[in-house]
């Protein structure tokens, strides 16, 4: 379920190398990254042949002719915006577009709506994927701007052919720089106070002392409605669009009872971007404050339903599910 950009920004924030990029030793032989780290990125002769139109925050209009090969990074400016000046290690909220440069495909792009953001962590020093990074350098907040980025700036050679980028193509990214982040600040271990009972419908939670919940299914239907409730109120940050997110949860199929997935179990909470998971997981974080326990009833078409359910048949195409979720942080 996850898109690809999702898992780049997502590896980025941990810290991560991707699993398809080029080996750093073949990325020190060519030319990535080659455009000066103290320097704006350079425009070029194959970007400038692209005709760019639509306003920013919303879905870009992009007409080329395909293929465009280029050796190193190249950026244009295409709106430019009146906000702050973005810096490296900056952690940018955006919306974007991505297209293969040698077909002319539109690979993915975000939603552009108040749900759809992705954050990205802006380091121009890195190997991987640094193209990304040396297109959003040097911008304002408010600008789009566009990449036209080699593979070796991406991918690597291998490309990403699962999601429809092949060996050696080029990679066009269009970017709308939303905001800059704060700080985070560092995570909950555990949230204070007492859980209150969901709403007629929800599910029984016991909780133990480091919070685990053991859920107990009511009788009856099986929920065919999202619903939300959130049984303890935290006093932190809200939750927005494209956050990064530190969480406990503990997760449910109604339809059969069991357990698929409890980070309480493994022992450690989990991180990740809002706009990396399930819509109807998504939609019950953002709004919340850190510190809040929310319990989420999921219905198939905003859960697994729309991927014909989990690889390990573990949720079906048709299956609800809830989760238990404690929100211990922001980053």
């Amino acid at each position: 379920m996850k898109k690809l950009f999702t898992i780049v920004s997502t590896l980025a924030l941990v810290g991560g190398l991707l699993g398809c990029a080029a080996d750093p030793e073949v990325l020190d032989e060519g030319d990535a990254g080659s455009a000066l780290e103290e320097e704006c990125t350079p425009s070029g002769d194959q970007i400038e042949s692209i005709s760019f139109s639509g306003e920013f925050g919303s879905a870009p209009e992009v007409l080329f002719e395909a293929p465009l090969e280029v050796d190193t990074t190249q950026r244009s400016v295409i709106l430019e915006g009146d906000g702050d000046l973005v810096a490296d290690g900056d952690d940018l909220l955006i919306d974007y577009a991505l297209y293969n440069a040698a077909t002319g495909e539109l690979i993915e792009e975000s939603g552009y709506d108040e749900l759809s953001p992705t954050l990205l962590t802006l380091d121009t020093n890195v190997a991987s994927f640094v193209g990304v990074s040396l297109t959003a350098a040097c911008s304002t907040v408010g600008s789009r701007v566009a990449g036209l980025i080699p593979s070796l700036d991406a991918f690597g050679l291998e490309g990403a052919p699962e999601f429809g980028l092949g060996p050696g193509e080029a990679l066009l990214f269009v970017v709308d720089i939303i905001e800059v982040k704060p700080p985070p600040t560092p995570p909950l271990e555990e949230l204070n106070g007492d859980a209150i009972p969901g709403p007629d419908g929800f599910p029984l939670v016991d909780y133990a002392p480091n919070g685990a919940p053991t859920v107990t299914l009511p009788d009856g239907d099986i929920p065919s409605e999202f619903a939300l409730a959130t049984v303890l109120e935290g006093e932190g940050p809200l939750v927005g669009a494209g956050d990064v997110v530190v969480v406990h949860y503990h997760g449910v199929n109604w339809n059969t009872g069991d357990v698929f997935d409890s980070s309480w179990e493994r022992g450690e909470p989990a991180t990740f971007p809002t706009g990396g998971v399930i819509p109807g997981f998504r939609d019950g974080l953002v709004g919340q404050n850190v510190g809040s326990r929310v319990i989420i009833i999921i219905p198939p078409e905003l859960g697994y339903g729309p991927a014909g359910g989990t690889g390990d048949g573990s949720i079906g195409a048709e299956d609800t599910i809830v989760f238990v979720v404690d929100i211990l942080g922001v980053q």
